[in-house]
């Protein structure tokens, strides 16, 4: 596919703001989709495209939270397998089946996310108990989890990082660090399929993925010096428009 000039700064920008807000707290796909089917590209390319650049994100933010001790691979290895297995699964499903009905539960799901994660100020400033055993955790949440973010993948980062505080104990900033793991698996197989079908527009791709790296290294490094109630603050802020794009798409626009 070919492009007005213009087009390839908003891809970079697009990238760099898109890593930013991944890094921090997920839904850098609320941005850089919308601009990739602006652009001209049908759903499915665009789709495809936004898990090339969006694996370089995934994959830088991990880098920097591994390098600064935020993961320790004995914690986050059995988390690994089993979202691979999921996202596997997920995304060879979407080649099968009709999304429009997981598009219409999502945006109820993230409300309530949105509410409890309001209301409760204390949310992950600190390690405390496991309501699961590390195993069992990541057998449920790596599977369905990594299932949804090959099958659909609208807020795949708020899930995890709301599952890991809520379910598993840890605080705001440890699963962070970990989502962007998870993330960076689930995307990995996910593009593995959309190469393989030939629908990937390489040098958007790559352009945007050279902005990913940029924002995702500037906003891990963010999360690790920044105190938990701004991630929190940013936190919410995203989840909040995400549920709004959702929603506007859901159920206004179609």
């Amino acid at each position: 596919m070919e492009f007005e000039f213009y087009y390839y700064f908003i891809f970079l920008l697009t990238g760099i703001v898109a890593g930013f807000i991944d890094a921090i707290a997920g839904g850098g796909g609320i941005i850089t989709i919308p601009v990739l089917m602006a652009s001209g590209m049908p759903p499915h390319i665009a789709l495809a495209t936004n898990k090339l650049q969006g694996t370089f994100g995934s994959g830088m933010a991990s880098i920097n939270f591994i390098r600064k001790g935020f993961i320790k691979w004995s914690e986050v290895f059995i988390g690994v397998i089993y979202t691979f297995i999921g996202a596997a699964i997920g995304t060879y499903a979407i080649l099968l089946m009709d999304a429009n009905v997981l598009s219409k539960i999502i945006p109820l799901m993230l409300v309530s996310i949105f509410i409890y994660t309001l209301f409760s100020p204390k949310m992950g400033e600190n390690d405390r108990h496991a309501y699961l055993g590390t195993h069992l955790f990541f057998f449920i949440f790596g599977l369905s989890i990594g299932f949804y973010d090959g099958f659909f993948g609208p807020g795949t980062g708020t899930f995890w990082t709301i599952a890991l505080v809520t379910l598993l104990g840890l605080n705001l900033k440890k699963a962070t660090a970990q989502t962007k793991v998870m993330n960076f698996t689930s995307n990995i197989v996910s593009l593995s399929v959309f190469l393989w079908s030939g629908n990937v527009v390489f040098v958007v791709g790559f352009l945007m993925g050279f902005g990913q790296i940029i924002g995702a290294y500037v906003g891990s490094n963010m999360v690790i010096k920044k105190e938990v109630g701004f991630i929190r603050l940013f936190f919410l802020t995203m989840v909040g428009l995400t549920l709004l794009k959702l929603f506007y798409n859901s159920y206004i626009a179609s």
